[in-house]
């Protein structure tokens, strides 16, 4: 029987109807079966887990993700093991390197800053085309966005869904811009730098600063106020990446001491 995270991996239990079952193994069986993950989910199962530990740190910089150890320690097979470390090397939290395998690589406080400037540089330019024919649904759904988004960044524990819900929440208000292309690009640098988003939150603490800017920038949309949105919505960019970069760089400096805890900032905004 197979174990990942508490979870028994066991096959479908068959009762039959020409003896009896004790009680008590009828309900054992239903909570196993109950508390099973289908074999389908092993793969995004061990991916969330890896994910977690790559981003809170728990897994370093520069180490090497072994299938066989990872087998061995969530208790599966190496297919689901493959599947989720192919599926990080296409969201950027690993690379997989020819005659090594998987491996986190190093963040560079440079590539933080290009990826963030690039954002400032497009994203106002869409959200100027876009906010004249934003309408009310769009407003109504970017709104939910942030109240999920909310309640999600007070679960450490969901800290994957942190960075789809920034991006699910400014993607809607680019949507009415009818710039495709743009939005090819601008999607693909939110992609690449999601792990960044997620690690500038985790890192910084920066849920009060995110909250009050992601409502702001949608108030002033609301508004139609095409030049104040815009030039929000660039320092926030901005700022984010600026952050973020700093933190990695006292992390850095700091990182062949003895650890002394994440930075607490509470002023650091989510972009």
């Amino acid at each position: 029987m197979a174990r990942l995270g508490g979870y028994n991996m066991s096959p479908p239990v068959v009762y039959s109807r020409f003896r009896k079952v004790p009680e008590s193994s009828v309900m054992a069986s239903e909570l196993t079966s109950s508390l099973a993950i289908p074999r389908q989910s092993l793969t995004s199962a061990v991916a969330e887990k890896l994910r977690e530990q790559i981003i809170r740190g728990e897994i370093p910089e520069g180490a090497q993700l072994r299938q066989d150890a990872i087998a061995n320690q969530y208790q599966v097979s190496r297919i689901p093991v493959r599947e989720a470390l192919r599926q990080l090397d296409a969201e950027g939290l690993i690379t997989i390197v020819p005659n090594r395998g998987a491996v986190v690589p190093a963040l560079s406080p440079e590539d933080v800053e290009e990826l963030f400037t690039i954002r400032a540089l497009l994203e106002p330019e869409v959200l100027k085309l876009s906010i004249p024919d934003l309408t009310e649904d769009d407003f109504a759904n970017a709104e939910a966005i942030l109240r999920n988004y909310m309640d999600e960044l007070k679960r450490e524990q969901h800290v994957s869904a942190w960075g789809r819900l920034n991006w699910d929440f400014h993607s809607i208000l680019y949507s009415r811009a009818n710039r495709p292309h743009m939005m090819s690009i601008i999607r693909n640098v939110n992609a690449k730098g999601e792990r960044y988003t997620r690690l500038q939150l985790y890192l910084t603490h920066g849920v009060k600063r995110a909250n009050r800017e992601h409502h702001e920038i949608l108030q002033i949309c609301r508004k139609r106020d095409v030049k104040g949105a815009c030039e929000l919505l660039r320092e926030h960019i901005l700022y984010a990446g600026q952050s973020l970069k700093q933190v990695l760089q006292e992390r850095r400096a700091t990182s062949t001491a003895a650890p002394r805890g994440r930075s607490r900032n509470n002023d650091s905004p989510s972009a």
